[in-house]
Order: structure tokens, then sequence, then C-alpha cells
């Protein structure tokens, strides 16, 4: 397993060591003593799994409370997936990092706790995966606007197709304080 530091701190592009021949591949999707031994110690609560046509943008999602860590992956298909630390107080509040990832490359990215994240769909479909930290709460669900200027995202789309929930989000300027994760040094 080969883990890459990304340009924001905490998220972490993970490579899995892939065995293949003419039958087809095996890789470990999770190894926690390995993670562990890069100083990931995590320990998940929910598995998910969504597909999603060519242009399609999920995002940007958060909990808070309830703050869940992601450790995200594609099966099928492609996908340009982004983190954005909205942690008030962090040096690098607003910033974001982003990934290609997609069922031939087999990276994984790693989203904190503390950060939004979402994706936009660049193959004609994309299987995505999703371990969580901490189980799906409606009443902590929240989110951010995919377009915020202030993010100044490079989406590789610039007209996706979004949710009603997600067509509804505000900017991150907008969001009341309380409703944003503390940044804890």
């Amino acid at each position: 397993m080969k883990i890459i530091e990304t340009d924001l701190p905490g998220c972490l592009i993970i490579e899995p060591q892939v065995f293949g021949d003419s039958r087809g591949y095996f890789y470990e999707s999770f190894n926690s003593d390995k993670l562990a031994k890069a100083g990931l110690d995590l320990s998940f609560a929910q598995g998910n799994v969504s597909s999603s046509a060519r242009g399609v943008l999920r995002g940007l999602h958060y909990q808070w409370p309830k703050p869940q860590g992601k450790l995200v992956s594609v099966i099928e298909g492609e996908v340009w997936d982004v983190a954005v630390d909205i942690r008030r107080g962090s040096p690098h509040f607003g910033r974001w990092t982003a990934a290609v990832l997609s069922g031939e490359n087999k990276r994984h990215f790693w989203i904190p706790e503390g950060f939004a994240h979402g994706f936009a769909v660049l193959s004609e479909k994309a299987v995505f995966t999703y371990l969580c930290t901490q189980t799906y709460d409606a009443q902590a669900d929240a989110g951010l606007r995919w377009d915020d200027p202030d993010l100044a995202i490079d989406w590789p789309i610039s007209e996706p197709t979004l949710s009603a929930k997600d067509q509804a989000t505000p900017l991150l300027k907008d969001i009341a304080a309380e409703r944003l994760p503390d940044y804890a040094a």
C-alpha cells in the first residue's frame, strides 16, 4: 500500500498493491494494520455504494455535528473527487484538493472529519464506494455550493447534473459558524 500526501494536510491518496493475471486482479481495499503503520488508525461505522451517470456531481457534503471521515474509491468508471477544509480556525480553511479515482487506477482517497466532500463523474457511469467513520445522521447532514466562487474549485464539468438538495446548498461564507466543525490543532 502506497500513501501519497496531497497539498491539503490530512487528505491522502492511497494506492493499493494490485495483483493481476489472466484471470483478473485482486487487491486489499482496506487493511487497518497497514494504514495504522502509516498513521491512520481508522474505524468505520458505515459503508455506502452509489452509481451515477456522466456529468453527475454529488456534493459538497459533510456532517456536523457527528462528522464523518470517508475512505472513498471507484470500482467502475472515473470521477474527479474533491475535499474542502471547512474547519473553523484551520490554516487551510476554504482550501480544496482533488484526485482522479477510477476502476483502472484503483486509488482510494482519505477525507478526514471536518472536510466537505464531492465528486463529478467523468465516465459514462461510475460506481463509487464510501467507508464512513460515523453513521449517517439526517439532523447533522449539511452541504455547501459546488460552485462557490470563494472556493474556486476547478471542476472538470461546467454544467453538472445536481440533486435538488445540492442545488439548494449555501455558500461557505453564508453557513453559520455553529454549523461548521472546529479546527483542533
